[in-house]
């Protein structure tokens, strides 16, 4: 098995995992209950720190024979099947279980192609990780937490979700949350006071930002605006305590 720190040579895109795992519903980190602490609607968008599709949720895969028959040479079919989607995009050893499975490859065949695979690099759910918190934290913004849950939603291990999320540390999460908030405040300054911390909370939140960093970089930002945004910044309500104890849960 490759090395951990081999560079990685997953894509941007990332995939899926393969052992069934029991996957968390969207928005199940958290994220639903920080946009109801601030009176946001949680179906308002789609919460992104639940998971959005990437792009390699809408590849297509082998479909799946009418007949549902055992194949003659199940790792001869394993084989083609797991080459297809990884010809795709990278995919974790998770995802691709699911689809062997889907397509009636018994246990043990797919087993030993899935442990062929990943001796040989073709699968490593640890470069997966990386890349996705690489890929999806600089390129929209989530919060660790967020990228906590879409690699558990893709049957990533516990230790590499873990290991993946600490190459974003606390000050760079906090960046990234004082970047998207600050290309916000000039569009929303014509509109109501509650419609502009409505909308700028629910930015953060969407994206799986805890209530806390969440309330204190919206503040900062209205209070560099001026005198009119540091009166509206002092009207903030201090968040609910309770909310904020989950925020670091991830």
């Amino acid at each position: 098995m490759p090395s951990r720190s081999q560079p990685s040579t997953y894509g941007p895109s990332g995939g899926t995992g393969c052992s069934r795992r029991t996957r968390p519903p969207a928005g199940s980190d958290g994220s639903a209950d920080v946009l109801e602490a601030w009176g946001l609607p949680a179906n308002e968008d789609v919460l992104e720190a639940g998971g959005l599709p990437g792009d390699t949720d809408n590849a297509q895969e082998p479909k799946e024979p009418k007949d549902h028959k055992e194949p003659k040479d199940p790792e001869a079919a394993a084989r083609q099947i797991c080459l297809r989607l990884l010809t795709l995009a990278p995919r974790t050893r998770a995802q691709l279980a699911d689809a062997l499975q889907r397509r009636h490859i018994p246990g043990p065949a797919a087993e030993a192609v899935l442990d062929r695979f990943t001796e040989a690099g073709l699968i490593d759910d640890p470069a997966f990780a990386r890349a996705w918190v690489e890929s999806r934290h600089h390129g929209r913004g989530l919060s660790r937490r967020a990228l906590s849950t879409e690699l558990r939603r893709r049957g990533v291990a516990d230790e590499d979700v873990q290991e993946a999320v600490e190459l974003v540390g606390p000050d760079q999460e906090v960046a990234t949350a004082r970047q998207l908030i600050a290309g916000r405040v000039a569009a929303t300054r014509d509109q109501p006071s509650a419609t502009r911390v409505r909308k700028l909370m629910g930015v953060l939140a969407r994206k799986g930002y805890g209530t806390a960093l969440a309330y204190r970089v919206v503040r900062e930002a209205l209070e560099a605006e001026g005198p009119e945004g540091a009166e509206l910044a002092g009207e903030l309500s201090e968040p609910d305590p309770d909310v904020c104890s989950e925020d670091a849960s991830w």
